[in-house]
């Protein structure tokens, strides 16, 4: 066992006594046991369970150096901590196991992910001063790794990129791997590199997908599957500049469907944003055993300290995953929707028509159906859910700013609004409208026996459910 190992066992122990007992720590999402969460990665169904590894800082709330925290659940609400399988621990990832995904094949999961290494002296760290080594390590439980090794770095890439290559996505075709990756180009360009591979080790490199115009000067957490018929091509572009309330965050998670084959030099359309909330970014997915293509966010932002906080810092943790979410492709929009297990939880339920107002448990769901009027739901007395029918926008707003800490408000084009998901989950509420054609998720932090809800809505009918022992 080396010192990392040994550091981190003692930490853990003393941080599982206080784990249930904190304020704000959610009751179905995945949220670190201690320290700094971001990118979620390896996701996967193994041997029946589902696997969710993650960006993990163990030793700092604010963030520093990166390993993979992983968990476990049997159904995608309740996750047990496994562990930190995936530690820095060699020359080509000293500073950080980043990012990256699991492929599941001949009882063994293949975590590929990038190992960053940052060279003394003076340096940008974008031209010079950073190798992005993409790597892979073997595991037959996800829990213990046999195997690390080294299967591209700088050299290997493009010679017009900088050195911020990352963030590899896996997957297998009929007899060919592939593999996509983030760029970023000399000229500051965002890209995804595409390679192939026929024995998961050795790997080509077949062209990028890239658009015309400026979009951003790097391309994060790509990820490239196939759903009703599209080929979906998703990526978190950094750079994108704010355009009316399109792209109000500081980095963005977004989504196109590819033209053509995109092993052939498929074309990249228009790009969509996800979520239009506060806090969602580093999208990936994985395909269950039963055929569903399931969605896990990072409920969070990289950078945004100057512009909102997250108070669980204190309590010396910080951010959670997005619920998982079953993707789909309904008139021709890409739609998210909190996976199916989830109603499954709930059992009790209390149906209402027109406005309602009451107290609500910290974790919650309510269900909504309008006839296409206006709405507005006030949640802990100071996070505003509107839309007016003649405006057509729909608003996520902090009356409050201390319950938002600092989060102000954020608005999407709506044409109608005809139906409303509200799920809240002690320090998280994700919103999903029209069957999940719109998303918007945020962090929130009422005080205790604050959790609310006022619905103005005439024409409303409403469900509310909650779990009770």
């Amino acid at each position: 066992m080396n010192a990392l190992h040994q550091i981190w066992e003692q930490l853990i122990e003393e941080r599982l006594k206080r784990f249930q007992e904190e304020r704000w720590r959610p009751k179905l999402h995945i949220a670190p046991p201690a320290g700094w969460l971001n990118d979620p990665n390896g996701l996967c169904q193994y041997r029946g369970v589902y696997h969710a590894f993650y960006q993990f800082c163990p030793f700092s709330a604010e963030g520093g150096l990166k390993f993979w925290g992983h968990c476990t659940s049997r159904d995608l609400l309740h996750w047990t901590f496994e562990g930190v399988p995936l530690m820095p621990d060699q020359p080509e990832d000293c500073h950080g196991a980043y990012s990256g995904s699991a492929l599941v094949e001949n009882e063994k999961m293949y975590l590929y992910y990038t190992g960053n290494v940052k060279e003394t002296g003076e340096h940008d760290f974008i031209h010079t001063g950073r190798r992005a080594c993409t790597m892979l390590a073997v595991s037959k439980d996800g829990k213990s790794l046999e195997t690390k090794e080294v299967l591209m770095n700088h050299e290997d890439y493009p010679s017009d990129l900088t050195r911020h290559v990352r963030d590899p996505k896996v997957w297998k075709k009929k007899d060919t791997y592939y593999m996509v990756q983030g760029a970023r180009t000399m000229s500051d360009r965002g890209v995804v590199l595409l390679f192939s591979s026929g024995d998961k080790r050795h790997w080509r490199f077949l062209g990028r997908f890239e658009t015309e115009e400026d979009f951003g000067y790097m391309w994060e957490c790509p990820d490239l599957y196939e759903l009703d018929g599209q080929t979906v091509l998703s990526i978190s572009p950094q750079g994108v500049k704010a355009d009316g309330l399109k792209y109000a965050n500081l980095y963005q998670s977004v989504t196109c469907f590819l033209e053509g084959d995109f092993c052939m030099g498929a074309r990249v359309k228009e790009f969509r944003e996800l979520d239009g909330g506060f806090d969602f970014y580093a999208p990936q997915t994985f395909l269950s055993d039963d055929g569903r293509r399931i969605q896990i966010a990072w409920m969070g932002l990289p950078d945004v300290q100057e512009f909102y906080t997250n108070p669980t810092v204190e309590d010396g943790w910080q951010h959670m995953m997005t619920i998982p979410r079953e993707l789909s492709v309904k008139n021709g929009v890409l739609c998210q929707n909190p996976v199916r297990e989830l109603a499954c939880w709930w059992n009790r339920s209390r149906s209402f028509e027109g406005d309602f107002e009451g107290e609500t448990e910290s974790c919650c769901e309510f269900e909504l159906h309008t006839e296409g009027g206006s709405l507005e739901v006030l949640l802990a007395g100071g996070l505003k859910l509107r839309y007016h029918a003649e405006e057509k926008i729909f608003w996520m707003e902090f009356t409050d700013l201390v319950l938002g800490a600092g989060r102000t408000a954020r608005g999407r084009e709506v044409q109608e609004l005809k139906s409303l998901r509200i799920l809240i989950d002690v320090s998280g509420v994700e919103v999903f409208l029209n069957g999940g054609e719109d998303v918007f998720t945020t962090r929130f932090y009422p005080e205790e026996n604050a959790y609310t809800i006022q619905i103005k809505a005439p024409d409303c009918r409403g469900t509310y459910y909650f779990h009770s022992l």
